[in-house]
C-alpha cells in the first residue's frame, strides 16, 4: 500500500492518503481534537470523497485494534498464558 502524508493547516493536523495494491483509495484525516475521519474515494472524482465516516478517539482505537493483525486483547491473553506457564515452571 502506498501512503502519503500531508498537513492541512486549519482543517486537520494531518491527512494520510492511501492507495491499495488494487488501486482503491481512502484517507484518514486526523483532526486537532483527536478525532478521525475515514475518507472513501471512488474513481469518478479522485479528490472528492464518496463517503466520510467520522470516528471519535475511542472508535478510532477500536477500529485500529480490529484492523491490527493480532488485536491487543489477543496479544494480552497470549502474554497472560505465557506468564502463567513461566510461573508454573518455576514452582
Amino acid at each position: 500500500m502506498d501512503v502519503t502524508r500531508a498537513t492541512l493547516p486549519g482543517v486537520a493536523t494531518v491527512v494520510h492518503q492511501c492507495v491499495t495494491r488494487d488501486g482503491q483509495r481512502f484517507g484518514v484525516l486526523v483532526e486537532k481534537s483527536g478525532g478521525r475521519r475515514l475518507l472513501l474515494y471512488g474513481s469518478a472524482e479522485p479528490d472528492t470523497p464518496l463517503q466520510v465516516i467520522t470516528l471519535d478517539r475511542r472508535e478510532a482505537d477500536q477500529l485500529a485494534d480490529i484492523l491490527h493483525s493480532r488485536p491487543v486483547l489477543d496479544r494480552l491473553a497470549h502474554l497472560e498464558r505465557r506468564f502463567a506457564e513461566f510461573v508454573e515452571a518455576a514452582r
